[in-house]
């Protein structure tokens, strides 16, 4: 049977991504067949768009990493879903399309009050901010966090989650001089815009100069050096992305003696068990914030799946707030 999906015969711009048909999926063991309501743009979709990251084995080529919809089939071996459900979940690709292949233990169920539309932006984003601030950086309450670029799902969602799971942390942004307002009302503590301001300066005045306890950075090696000149004694660096390079020099002197710990984290290519098992901590503790409306994902705009290209250009142009939803 074939379906809708938006498919790309060679690596480059937004104008290599076109509607076409290719094959359903057919679900494997331990896996879902989701019909996909709705599904999101990630920066992470537009660097593979240019060739620059591949999907984990087995997965499918078509982009899109997290969908919202309905049960359609069940693979051998899943019993605790029903067709017919209304579920969201991550997947390692193929997003872009109407139908789309997950495992089980990677799909929630979509709470009453949310729409496909915001199902649709939980669960990369969310999970990704999750998994580095309090997973693996172990943010508590008390502390200080900084995470770079705020007007991105991943920031938003950070300053978001940081609210509501530590309402005693301080979270300070850096943002574009036509978002600060916008960050700042959603929640954050101090916002440093990253054009007109220097972002060590603005973090020793708003933390007293004793620097952050977690920094959420997806720039990499422009950043790296200031992010720790800006990290707190025993501070976490969590890099979760290369926009400004994969390259640095570092004097590791400071950082041994101020027992800093720099992590880097990826969530597409984990092992399928690890990826479970942060899908399950994430559900038992975030999406009830989901539920009783403490969270609201932030949508941007919503278009159609047609209009993929034009999402993709709203995404590298950077003016977005938020996220940018493909309706299928």
């Amino acid at each position: 049977m074939q379906m809708k999906a938006i498919l790309q015969t060679e690596f480059g711009g937004a104008e290599t991504l076109c509607a076409g048909e290719t094959e359903t999926p057919q679900p494997g063991e331990e896996q879902v067949l989701i019909k996909v309501a709705a599904t999101t743009v990630n920066r992470a979709d537009c660097v593979q768009r240019q060739g620059n990251y591949h999907q984990p084995p087995g997965d499918s080529p078509i982009l899109g990493l997290e969908v919202a919809g309905t049960v359609d089939a069940l693979g051998p071996g899943v019993a605790n879903f029903e067709v017919g459900e209304r579920v969201m979940s991550l997947v390692g690709g193929g997003g872009y399309a109407e139908y789309a292949v997950a495992y089980a233990s990677h799909v929630m169920r979509v709470p009453e009050r949310l729409d496909f539309h915001q199902a649709a932006c939980v669960c990369e984003t969310y999970i990704t901010a999750y998994l580095n601030i309090f997973m693996l950086a172990g943010l508590k309450d008390g502390e200080t966090v900084l995470v770079h670029g705020g007007g991105g799902g991943v920031n938003t969602s950070a300053i978001q989650l940081c609210k509501a799971l530590t309402p005693n942390v301080a979270v300070i942004i850096t943002a574009s001089t036509g978002k600060v307002e916008r960050v700042r009302a959603l929640g954050a503590d101090h916002v440093i815009d990253y054009r007109t301001e220097d972002f060590v300066e603005g973090v020793a005045t708003a933390t007293g100069k004793k620097g952050a306890n977690v920094i959420l950075d997806h720039l990499g090696g422009l950043y790296l050096t200031r992010n720790l000149r800006s990290l707190a004694l025993g501070g976490r660096l969590v890099i979760i992305g290369l926009m400004g390079g994969a390259k640095s020099e570092i004097n590791l002197a400071p950082l041994m003696v101020r027992r800093q710990q720099v992590i880097g984290s990826v969530l597409r290519s984990r092992p399928v068990d690890e990826k479970a098992a942060i899908t399950r901590e994430f559900n038992e503790t975030v999406v009830p914030l989901f539920a009783d409306g403490r969270i609201e994902p932030l949508i941007h705009e919503v278009l159609p799946l047609e209009e993929a290209a034009a999402a993709h250009r709203m995404m590298e142009s950077s003016a977005h707030f938020g996220k940018i939803v493909l309706e299928v």
